[in-house]
């Protein structure tokens, strides 16, 4: 069964910096592709980021090199690392994975608040 634990949400001003991580249990195989993806109140879950185990990601369009994703496959963790932040990112992030781009798991969710 994999678990998908997510931690480093919480509330920063404009501008700040988040750095979120997702420890994976279970199957490495099962989570050969793992990702963030974020749904804000009354919209759709959508994609923020993914990567393979062997380093290849995928961002949205959207962001535009404020966020990083990165992993370490040893400890099957992945993270996201969140710059300039702005109020429009206030989001719950979810941590998820599978064996292609197509997530299969799912995490519980860290919430970002972001303040004016």
């Amino acid at each position: 069964q994999v678990q998908l634990v997510e931690s480093g949400g919480g509330l920063v001003q404009a501008g700040g910096s988040l750095r979120l991580s997702c420890a994976a249990s279970g199957s490495k195989f099962s989570t050969n592709v793992l990702g963030w993806y974020r749904q804000a109140p009354g919209k759709q879950r959508e994609l923020v980021a993914t990567i393979t185990r062997g380093g290849s990601t995928n961002y949205a369009d959207s962001w535009k090199g404020r966020f990083t994703i990165s992993r370490d496959v040893a400890k099957n963790t992945v993270y996201l690392q969140m710059n300039s932040l702005k109020p429009e990112d206030t989001a719950v992030y979810y941590c998820s994975g599978g064996w292609n781009v197509d997530p299969v798991y799912w995490g519980q969710g860290t919430q970002v608040t972001v303040s004016s």
